[in-house]
């Protein structure tokens, strides 16, 4: 068979969308929507791109590629070790897995917890001991990805937020408020940085092997109709991703007349009492929990497969169970140790992932030249832009400021054009032979 049928190609956009959508994926744009009160729909408009876009446009760059480390290797052979290593740890054991199941305690448990226990760290122990076994478990078979998430997961995560939607609109919602100040002066571009925090972008480079073998699992051996596939995933999950991200952002504005909060899982809180009361925290607990548990299992799995290929002394299971092990250790540090350190990490490694990406899709133009100088170049930007916002307190801001587009944050982009730009020139000089 070379093809699949309707309902098998909707299961694989459910699968993919349960993969990206995740804890960060529910309180980034609720709080984007809370803190823009009235400029929500310019800041949403930033927001998807890098939260919805780039992720597709990833999972399409690796389909065409073959998988992360041919694509990675276009640019250096070293870099192609050293990036896709940074990535499986920012989106695995080191950043993305343990925020999920921090993020699926406060969201779930700990609310209805007493107060003399709610803070324990025992009970965040407790907790996430419970969810890694249970991430593990539904990790070790991942060739029942489909079926997990695409016949069960993903529709229950929908069924939960379009309860939310259809109460929220029958239930008189207030006033957008005036945004809060770096909104109102940076809206569209605040939201665009905001979409990093998803980390989407950078799952994209791994997912997309994932759909690759899932898609030849099904029996489709031809690149040309596997590509056409991919397309097709990444577009629905794409518009799944778009739509919900509306919502969220939507519900996140609708409360930000009565307060606005400093992060989105307070804002979902608010949102959900004056919704259901605290019926809704229950509710919200189920949505975290679903959410948080179809990111760690995909990310596991990818995780534990990148790593079986790279050293393989061990075996995918034993790499899936040390993967959850970190994750569950990490995750005891606490979700504000976590957040804290994610910051300046995606700042440094989501530029290099874009050019990447965007690099990899125009492939019949780039040269390996044009990978490299433009890679370099924004990987020089980047490393600094990191060393003056995480340990140098933004005392190098001033002299940064000249560059355009660094007082919005995407100070990158002409670094990377120069880059590209004396990649193609030196290429003509060289007369390299383009990749097909």
């Amino acid at each position: 068979m070379n093809t699949l049928s309707s309902k098998e190609l909707l299961f694989i956009v459910f699968m993919l969308f349960s993969m990206f959508f995740g804890a960060g994926n529910l309180i980034f744009p609720a709080f984007l929507g809370n803190a823009a009160g009235s400029e929500m729909w310019i800041s949403l408009a930033g927001f998807i791109i890098t939260a919805v876009g780039l992720p597709i446009l990833g999972v399409i760059a690796v389909g065409k590629a073959g998988s992360l480390n041919t694509l990675s290797t276009r640019v250096h052979p070293w870099f192609a070790l050293v990036f896709p290593f940074l990535i499986y740890l920012s989106i695995g054991p080191g950043l993305a897995i343990p925020r999920a199941g921090t993020v699926a305690f406060e969201m779930s448990i700990k609310p209805i917890l007493p107060d003399t226990l709610s803070s324990s760290p025992f009970m965040l122990f407790i907790y996430t001991l419970v969810f890694f076994a249970l991430v593990l478990y539904l990790s070790l078979s991942p060739s029942k990805l489909v079926d997990r998430f695409g016949k069960l997961l993903t529709p229950i995560l929908l069924i939960l937020i379009a309860i939310i939607f259809v109460k929220a609109i029958f239930t008189p919602v207030e006033s957008f408020a005036t945004p809060i100040e770096i909104y109102a002066n940076n809206s569209f571009f605040q939201g665009f940085l905001d979409g990093y925090l998803t980390m989407d972008a950078l799952a994209a480079l791994v997912y997309g092997i994932v759909v690759v073998n899932t898609i030849r699992l099904k029996g489709v051996k031809d690149n040309s109709i596997l590509s056409k596939y991919m397309l097709f995933a990444g577009l629905g999950a794409g518009i799944l991703l778009a739509i919900i991200y509306s919502i969220l952002t939507y519900l996140g504005a609708s409360v930000s007349a009565l307060e606005q909060l400093d992060n989105g899982a307070n804002v979902l809180t608010l949102v959900m009492n004056e919704l259901f009361g605290q019926a809704g925290i229950i509710l919200l607990g189920a949505l975290f929990t679903v959410a948080c548990l179809c990111v760690s299992i995909s990310l596991v799995i990818s995780c534990g497969e990148y790593f079986s290929r790279l050293m393989p002394f061990l075996s995918y299971k034993p790499w899936a169970t040390v993967v959850a092990v970190i994750s569950f250790i990490i995750a005891n540090l606490g979700l504000n140790q976590i957040l804290a350190i994610s910051v300046p990490i995606l700042g440094a490694i989501y530029p290099l992932a874009i050019v990447l990406i965007l690099l990899g899709l125009l492939n019949r133009f780039a040269n390996h030249l044009i990978y490299l100088y433009g890679i370099v170049f924004t990987a020089i930007f980047s490393i600094i832009d990191t060393i003056n916002t995480a340990l140098l307190n933004n005392t190098w801001s001033s002299t940064l400021s000249f560059i355009p587009l660094y007082e919005q944050g995407v100070g990158w982009v002409l670094p990377a054009i120069v880059g590209i730009m004396i990649g193609a020139i030196v290429g003509k000089f060289k007369s390299p032979v383009v990749e097909k």
